[in-house]
């Protein structure tokens, strides 16, 4: 991982140096527009609603919507003057009851790493956040702007965790009507509670679609359903290859994390030419089969 960001942890006269890295990445499968006639990719254009003309970059401003729908130019000068602060310091304002913060308030988590000069007082906050079970609220300025945040302690590494103010929490606007509830239903839902209870387990869940768009796509490049375009810079034996090998990458961390993995055989292209793409999309379901029996061997030692 590479550190975002380098600053300080402060309470009281007690100050931690750390760097700041992002804990998480999305996997989300995402796809590109295209033209389905030939695979070239759509273009946006920066085009004025007013006059219909395209806007060069260079001409484009911030401007703020009122509600009633005019329109505020700002000007470099007026960013200028907004309340901005790069200030490396993360300070603690309180610490709070762990159970005392809502969770929909939490937006982005990151890891706090010590420096070499820090690694003792890094440590004795980690053991006071865990003994007193609380978080720690601080004000911590990312991208110029300052924001509340939280520190807990997730294993061995402190967490800072980025909150919404309060007034970007929706409200419900309805009412839920649930009529009159018997202590008969009650008791069967408790039932059903005790029979599903268990321990969160991660590993028992995976991203099915993902998995199955990559079989899809797989059995397509195999079957020579692709698209070349004039970006083109790969041939269909080298995109099979780079698949191949993305596949035994995630096969490694997985064996490096202690994860079971799948070997997964591959198909003679005359085979994979006549087999239909949703055929290959079958196998997905089969790796969340195999974790689901992983976590029911974890539960039965």
């Amino acid at each position: 991982m590479r550190a975002i960001w380098k600053g300080a942890v402060s309470f009281g006269l007690v100050s931690v140096p750390v760097k700041l890295y992002s804990a998480t990445e999305s996997h989300d499968v995402s796809f590109r527009q295209v033209h389905a006639k030939d695979g070239g990719r759509i273009k946006y254009q920066r085009v004025c609603s007013i006059d219909g003309e395209e806007v060069p970059y260079a001409d484009i401003a911030k401007g703020y919507e009122t509600e009633d729908g005019e329109m505020v130019i700002l000007t470099e000068d007026d960013l200028a003057e907004l309340p901005s602060t790069s200030s490396r310091e993360i300070a603690v304002e309180k610490f709070v009851p762990s159970d005392q913060i809502d969770p929909m308030l939490f937006e982005k988590s990151y890891y706090l790493e010590p420096e070499a000069t820090g690694a003792k007082p890094y440590a004795l906050l980690r053991q006071a956040l865990l003994d007193a079970d609380r978080m720690a609220v601080v004000t911590v300025a990312l991208r110029q702007r300052t924001t509340t945040a939280v520190l807990r302690v997730r294993g061995d590494v402190i967490v800072m965790q980025t909150m919404m103010w309060p007034d970007e929490i929706r409200t419900p606007d309805f009412k839920v009507e649930t009529g009159e509830i018997k202590d008969s239903e009650v008791k069967m839902a408790h039932m059903l509670v005790e029979t599903l209870a268990g321990d969160f387990e991660p590993e028992e869940f995976e991203d099915d679609y993902a998995a199955a768009v990559e079989a899809v796509v797989k059995a397509k490049i195999e079957g020579g359903e692709v698209r070349r375009t004039p970006t083109s810079t790969k041939t269909g034996g080298e995109v099979v290859d780079l698949l191949a090998a993305l596949q035994r990458s995630v096969e490694a961390a997985k064996t490096a994390r202690g994860e079971e993995t799948e070997e997964t055989e591959e198909k003679p292209k005359e085979s994979a030419k006549k087999a239909p793409a949703k055929k290959a999309a079958k196998k997905a379901p089969a790796k969340k089969t195999a974790a689901k029996k992983k976590a029911a061997a974890k539960k039965a030692s």
